[in-house]
């Protein structure tokens, strides 16, 4: 019987998921939780053998926490706008798989026996745009300023935020802009959110 943790913050996903995985005779679910901070505590107590993880919990940093703190337990991300930069991000932080919220049923639960068996389950066309996608070329501080800029903030209240000067900025800004050959500002978000990096 493998044991499975569900780890969904939207309590009618969660139940979706509950019933299709409690619905195989070879699966039990042990835990569901929605917050993140529930998650290591319900892996310690529920010994489950997969935690199904919802990326938007937030997945990746809880994926971390597990294989650090419960490294008998794997992780299957679940997205529900799947993208290569999350499988990338996801892979980094030890997770074993990465599905869509859109697969059949019979495919994350095939996903959760590879997985508990050790294996990765990531859907065949996100891994290869994974493997297409290009790394992240963004610095720490750039990704900072690009994530205060999505907002719509100006130079002026990014720099207030990040305690910069505005001239340092704008050379961030034109350094994110030249990197990801964006037109603008708008544009750098656009592909930074479209490849995963934000």
């Amino acid at each position: 019987m493998i044991r499975i943790l569900i780890a969904e913050h939207l309590p009618l996903v969660r139940r979706g998921l509950l019933a299709t995985l409690g619905a195989e005779p070879d699966l039990r679910v042990v835990a569901e939780v929605g917050r993140p901070d529930d998650v290591v505590s319900a892996a310690l107590a529920g010994g489950p053998n997969v935690a199904v993880v919802d990326l938007d919990l937030p997945g990746l940093p809880v994926a971390a926490q597990l294989t650090e703190q419960a490294p008998g337990c794997g992780v299957l991300i679940l997205s529900a706008a799947p993208n290569p930069g999350q499988v990338r991000r996801a892979l980094t932080a030890n997770a074993l798989g990465f599905m869509s919220l859109c697969v059949p049923p019979e495919r994350l639960a095939e996903g959760v026996r590879q997985v508990a068996a050790g294996r990765r389950a990531i859907e065949p066309e996100l891994a290869v745009a994974a493997l297409q996608c290009a790394a992240n070329p963004l610095t720490r501080r750039e990704l900072d300023v690009l994530r205060i800029a999505a907002g719509g903030a100006r130079s002026t209240e990014i720099a207030d935020e990040l305690f910069l000067s505005v001239g340092t900025v704008r050379n961030h800004l034109s350094r994110i802009m030249c990197k990801t050959g964006a037109r603008n500002r708008l544009d750098a978000v656009r592909i930074a959110s479209d490849s995963g990096w934000l």
